[in-house]
């Protein structure tokens, strides 16, 4: 008879009842022999409440902050066998109250748990399937510090049914035994380097959840020439169908023998847990022996990490959420494709920009996920690389303003955002910024202002803000006054560039004159709802740099300061925490528009005329620069006229040579 131990998150995790008695402690064991011999599902309707507690402690349970108090005095009467498991994801939290688990308290001890319901309604964070993907790729992109080369995002075979599933694979630095636990915790994090875009520890299990009812992880990791590897399963159907009432995770751990270059069960588990758990990961996993699971490590090499999500969510319709046969290279969602409304004979050139095919084409996406991939990573997507897409380089007539927040009186940083129209624009009606956030894209195209009379329609913008958080699906920011001002200026740039450029896409200037306040208006508050007023850092002209080529090479120059009193009839502005100052204006039309003091305007003239003398001037060194090449062209042609004249008189003074040489020789 075989006896089942724990295998524990950390020391003291959970520890079994040690006041058991020898005959609760042998029932124990014969109701989990029952459990793991059994295959069938259907099986385990009539499980008393003691197997349910039996069967947890065949493997890890994994949760934070768990006290180490008996276990014998809590009892659970939860229906162990609920209703086959609904594959629709939206759809499967519809839960009774009798899949509850109700907790009765013995001798007044207790602690909670967190029950396998939670790992259903936290991954409901993720409303788009593409935005869980991303968080899993984000453990990878973290890893390049570790020397990780390529993810791989791909479709295989599911062995046990052959249905579809998911596989996102790294060769990163891997997990260790502690770090896969801590992985497949909740609230673990030890992520210490502050580029890392993962924060809270959350994000694997709200993603993998996300995407399908189980996954099972297979990481290898190496340090001091001490190699571990480990496979850990986190499956919502083993939980809720065995009706457990807490996350129970089956996890196995390997060490590699240096003396025979062999793979032995690891000294942190003995081998009747070694054998509990690995009893369930067959049971449960895709890989019904342990030779097809070891087998899933021959190609990670020495290190790296391998995650397969199985049994994949459907949509409503019945089929599959993620779609793998529409285009053999991609991974689309099922029925996510968007209709725009558009003329007929520019709907195809809207409905193909990638600000509309990025919500279901994961190339897509994936190519604008990071805004910068070093040279030497890759992200492989069915067998393809994924061509990263810088999009300040599809805008035309871009420029560059900086912005400096501001929070408590303390400047933030400073922020360089790159705004211009869409290349098809006016064809192309898109509008929206695109803010990443360490070098994550957390908001793709998101829109500031309605353009219902086309004002800003086709302006697009590209920044990277790591002075506001995002939120912990990383698909949104979280809305702290610091962001709310961000919205307010990115509203403003996209006025003032529209105001100031659209006649270059065909649009007619309406430039109107900029209303001023006169002494008796009262100051404008930013979010007072009587008056239209807007937050207003430190101005700076944008500068129409046709030589910036890159995001990282973006120039601009900050306009003068004016902090001296101005006179009746002009703007009066008011010092603000955290923003610089508050300019308010008004018009009949309740529209908000910039505000600029008289000598600003002026300043407006002065550059706009500078603007076009080095317009001229670029236009003077570019037929320059024609002249010059033809120059060189003609010089090099006389160069290689010269060469040829050069051997001519070189043969011939050969020649001179030896005719000097043969009557020398005759002469003797």
């Amino acid at each position: 008879m075989v006896s089942m131990k724990a295998v524990k998150l950390e020391p003291d995790l959970l520890r079994d009842g040690s006041g058991a008695t020898n005959n609760q402690a042998v029932e124990q064991v014969q109701l989990q022999k029952y459990t793991i011999q059994s295959r069938k599902q259907d099986s385990e309707e009539n499980r008393s409440s003691t197997t349910l507690n039996t069967a947890q402690s065949c493997s890890s349970v994994l949760e934070q902050g768990q006290s180490p108090v008996d276990d014998t005095g809590i009892s659970s009467t939860s229906t162990l066998c609920p209703a086959p498991l609904c594959r629709q994801f939206w759809k499967a939290g519809n839960y009774s109250d009798a899949q509850g688990s109700k907790v009765n308290l013995q001798n007044g001890k207790t602690y909670l748990h967190v029950h396998p319901m939670f790992l259903h309604s936290n991954a409901t964070s993720h409303k788009w399937a593409f935005g869980a993907i991303a968080e899993l790729l984000d453990n990878a992109i973290d890893e390049i510090q570790n020397g990780a080369t390529f993810v791989i995002v791909d479709k295989i075979s599911n062995p046990r049914d052959g249905g579809s599933a998911l596989l996102i694979q790294d060769d990163g630095g891997g997990m260790d035994p502690e770090a896969i636990r801590r992985c497949m915790s909740f609230g673990f994090s030890d992520k210490k380097s502050t580029g890392a875009i993962g924060r809270y520890g959350n994000g694997f299990k709200t993603s993998s959840m996300r995407l399908g009812a189980d996954v099972i992880v297979f990481t290898r990791h190496m340090e001091d020439r001490n190699a571990t590897q480990s496979i850990g399963l986190l499956s919502y159907s083993f939980l809720m169908k065995m009706g457990h009432d807490r996350i129970i995770v089956p996890m196995v751990d390997y060490d590699l023998n240096t003396e025979n270059d062999k793979w032995e069960i690891s000294h942190r588990q003995t081998n009747e847990s070694f054998k509990a758990n690995l009893t369930l990961l067959l049971q449960w996993s895709p890989y019904s022996t342990e030779a097809e699971l070891l087998k899933q490590f021959d190609d990670i090499g020495l290190h790296g990490t391998k995650v397969v999500v199985y049994n994949l969510w459907y949509n409503d319709d019945g089929n599959l959420e993620l779609d793998f046969n529409t285009d053999p290279q991609d991974i689309r969602i099922e029925g996510d494709t968007r209709k725009v409304e558009s003329l007929p004979a520019w709907r195809t050139v809207n409905e193909q920009h990638i600000s509309n095919r990025f919500h279901y084409s994961l190339n897509a996406y994936l190519s604008i996920l990071y805004l910068r991939i070093p040279e030497t990573f890759s992200i492989k997507l069915r067998g393809q690389i994924v061509m990263p897409r810088n999009l300040a380089e599809d805008l035309k007539f871009p420029e560059y303003i900086l912005y400096r927040p501001h929070a408590a009186g303390l400047r933030e940083g400073h922020v360089i955002t790159t705004i211009g129209f869409v290349k098809d624009a006016p064809r192309v009606s898109i509008h929206g910024f695109n803010i990443y956030h360490k070098n994550r894209l957390i908001q793709p195209f998101m829109p500031v202002v309605s353009y219902a009379d086309s004002r800003g329609r086709g302006v697009v913008g590209i920044l990277e803000a790591n002075f506001i958080e995002p939120t912990h699906n990383k698909q949104d920011f979280e809305r702290t006054s610091l962001f709310q001002k961000l919205e307010v200026r990115l509203k403003e740039m996209t006025y003032e560039y529209w105001d100031f450029h659209c006649g270059l896409i065909g649009y007619q200037v309406k430039k109107k004159a900029r209303p001023v306040s006169t002494p008796h208006d009262p100051p404008a508050i930013a979010n007072s709802s009587h008056a239209n007023s807007f937050m207003s850092n430190q101005r700076f002209p944008t500068v129409d740099t046709a030589q910036a080529t890159s995001f990282g090479k973006r120039t601009s120059i900050k306009r003068k300061e004016h902090n001296n009193s101005l006179q009746a009839g002009s703007v009066k502005k008011q010092p603000r925490t955290g923003e610089g100052s508050v300019i308010s204006a008004s018009s009949s039309r309740g529209e908000i528009s910039l505000v600029h003091e008289p000598q600003t305007q002026n300043e407006d003239v002065v550059l706009m005329e500078e603007n076009k003398k080095l317009r001229a001037e670029l236009v003077e060194f570019e037929i320059r620069k024609e002249e010059l090449n033809l120059r060189v062209i003609q010089l090099t042609r006389e160069l290689e006229e010269q060469d040829v004249e050069y051997e001519r008189l070189m043969a011939e003074l050969t020649l001179v040579d030896d005719v000097k040489q043969e009557n020398q020789i005759v002469n003797m």
